[in-house]
């Protein structure tokens, strides 16, 4: 019987929960504050974790987050090769996610297409 989800998606979560525990509770970043990670896209060989982000507060600074998430990437690379029990750990490339942003203009502009009719 074949496996419901595959090896990437289980290391994939597995390197999100990890992941986020290790921002809410062992960086001291003030740039990573409102950070909120949404998801991992692991690549075919497991080399790379493109982990994806989100602000809670959507005024912060995209690109100052950014920038704390890649200075502390070494840090959370090594402590979540303590974590994994796997050969190699994958290296973490962070891309800002806007979706919640872009949900919240297509609501606003469907309210102001609805009153104006």
């Amino acid at each position: 019987m074949p496996r419901e989800f595959s090896r990437n998606q289980r290391l994939g979560a597995q390197i999100l929960r990890t992941l986020s525990e290790l921002l809410r509770f062992e960086t001291k970043d003030p740039r990573l504050q409102g950070v909120s990670l949404t998801s991992v896209d692991l690549s075919r060989d497991l080399s790379v974790a493109r982990v994806y982000f989100s602000l809670m507060n959507p005024e912060d600074s995209a690109e100052a987050a950014l920038e704390g998430l890649k200075k502390a990437g070494g840090f959370l690379r090594g402590r979540l090769g303590s974590a994994l029990k796997v050969r190699h750990i994958p290296e973490l490339r962070f891309v800002h996610d806007d979706s919640a942003e872009q949900s919240v203009k297509i609501s606003e502009l469907i309210d102001g297409a609805l009153r104006n009719n």
